[in-house]
């Protein structure tokens, strides 16, 4: 799969996308993360990408024309492909939509800066606008990483084991429940604290139903 990400800020990146699994998948060519600059598509010399508001306010607005052609050009004919805008005021981002994502063959992210975006990129260029919560950021790059590394890890051989996913991944969403390590036994605050016995039984198919039980599915 092809993740593509448009930014003022490719160097954001850098780091996140060399390291742990994520480098690993990519090394191995499971996944293909692209970043791109969007001044490589301003027309003039100063590479401008903003312009202040029509009707007036305060900050600049990213302008239409260079997105737009930065889209055309980077979609890919005949793929499975989807542009997404992120933006507080757009749909949440959860395990059901990365899902969706996963299936696809190429995912391109407009990530926004200063104001905010033209408005008729949200409406005409962009398949989804996707918040990631109700809270605002200073851009949509922190938001790309988040949705690249959750529609990653469901890709085949992305996080190792096909049965962690199995295991895991259920229609809808994913399976979190509790995780014990050693210590069995540590002290908090002049209590001693153990791991439940349940999962020290060697009985898989009671510590199936535990972690059912105590698991909460998230979508």
């Amino acid at each position: 799969m092809r993740f593509d990400i448009i930014t003022i800020f490719p160097e954001i990146f850098d780091s996140y996308f060399q390291e742990s699994l994520l480098k690993r998948a990519r090394t191995k060519k499971l996944i293909d993360i692209r970043v791109h600059n969007l001044r490589n598509w301003a027309r003039d010399s100063h590479q401008t990408v903003d312009d202040k508001p029509f009707g007036g306010g305060l900050g600049m607005v990213m302008k239409i024309e260079p997105i737009s052609k930065a889209v055309q050009e980077l979609k890919e004919k005949r793929a499975k492909s989807k542009v997404i805008l992120f933006t507080p005021r757009g749909k949440k981002f959860n395990q059901r939509r990365a899902q969706e994502y996963a299936n696809l063959d190429q995912l391109i992210m407009i990530c926004g800066r200063y104001e905010g975006v033209d408005e008729r990129i949200g409406k005409y260029i962009a398949d989804e606008q996707i918040s990631i919560g109700n809270y605002d950021l200073m851009g949509g790059e922190l938001p790309a990483m988040i949705v690249a590394e959750t529609v990653a890890r469901l890709i085949p051989g992305v996080i190792g084991k096909k049965e962690f996913l199995q295991e895991r991944v259920k229609e809808g969403g994913f399976m979190e429940y509790p995780q014990y390590t050693r210590p069995e036994v540590f002290e908090i605050e002049g209590k001693m604290r153990s791991v439940p016995k349940i999962l020290l039984s060697g009985d898989h198919k009671k510590i199936a139903a535990w972690r059912t039980k105590h698991g909460k599915l998230i979508t």
